[in-house]
């Protein structure tokens, strides 16, 4: 009953956002008030400073709304931009959707590389829900981690999902478009990065040396660092700085932002 229920709210939440329904951004734009010292406050504030020509580029979007902290400013603020999500299955079904009367953002059918191409990319092979295509990686080993530690068994449990027994079952491999950085900004005709928004199960430390940071400074720059071991967290902090980068861990997020922007330093105490 409650796994319904909060299936029901999930696909009015979707198709209110979707349909961009006054209901639903007008909310955002008139009602919501982030808790202070959060990232959804940094968000917020930093949206409203750079305004219109709001600029993110985000890896890993999947179905484009859930667990993305991000989606609710882009309904609200309108930021232009190019969201990568390389499964097929979530691209066509949710993210093509809900950012079809999104002029300003391109969604794109492909992963992050060092060049232009293809590569096998891992995924659950006997569910395609959120929790399970969220889990989709470039790196078999922190797949094959969430099934050692008991993620999988437990979302399965929670699901009432019986896990094959048979272990090519579990994991399969999808082949995968993949863009570099530097053909995807030509394309798109990027000058300015103000988010580079990262989300690629342990793949995220790769993604940012992709896009040069040095050369193309993104504005801030969100990672997930949960899945990075401590010698890849160390590698990530120390480009950061030496990229004149202020960085803080929040929850299983890195989140850094250029050095000088003073009316964010409070979120970084």
């Amino acid at each position: 009953m409650k796994k319904a229920v909060k299936n029901s709210f999930a696909k009015i939440r979707f198709g209110l956002s979707a349909s961009n329904n006054p209901v639903f951004t007008g909310y955002y734009k008139m009602f919501f008030k982030p808790e202070p010292g959060t990232l959804n406050e940094l968000l917020s504030m930093y949206s409203k400073h750079i305004g219109k020509e709001f600029t993110v580029i985000q890896v890993g979007a999947n179905d484009g709304i859930t667990h993305d902290p991000i989606h609710k400013f882009i309904k609200r603020d309108r930021w232009n931009g190019v969201l990568l999500e390389p499964q097929k299955y979530v691209f066509d079904k949710y993210l093509t959707r809900i950012y079809k009367k999104h002029d300003n953002i391109h969604v794109v059918n492909a992963a992050m590389g060092y060049e232009d191409g293809t590569l096998p990319m891992y995924k659950i092979g006997f569910s395609t829900e959120r929790w399970a295509t969220g889990l989709a990686t470039f790196d078999k080993a922190t797949l094959e981690k969430a099934f050692t530690s008991g993620h999988v068994a437990r979302k399965c449990a929670k699901e009432k999902i019986k896990i094959p027994s048979d272990v090519n079952q579990q994991i399969i491999e999808e082949r995968v478009k993949v863009r570099c950085a530097e053909s995807l900004l030509k394309e798109y005709n990027i000058k300015k990065i103000d988010l580079l928004m990262i989300d690629t199960e342990g793949f995220d430390l790769e993604v940012i040396k992709m896009f040069d940071i040095a050369k193309n400074q993104p504005g801030m720059i969100i990672f997930e660092s949960s899945h990075l071991s401590d010698t890849e967290i160390k590698e990530a902090e120390e480009l950061l700085t030496k990229n004149g980068y202020d960085h803080k861990k929040d929850g299983p997020n890195m989140v850094a932002i250029k050095s000088g922007l003073n009316q964010y330093l409070n979120y970084f105490k």
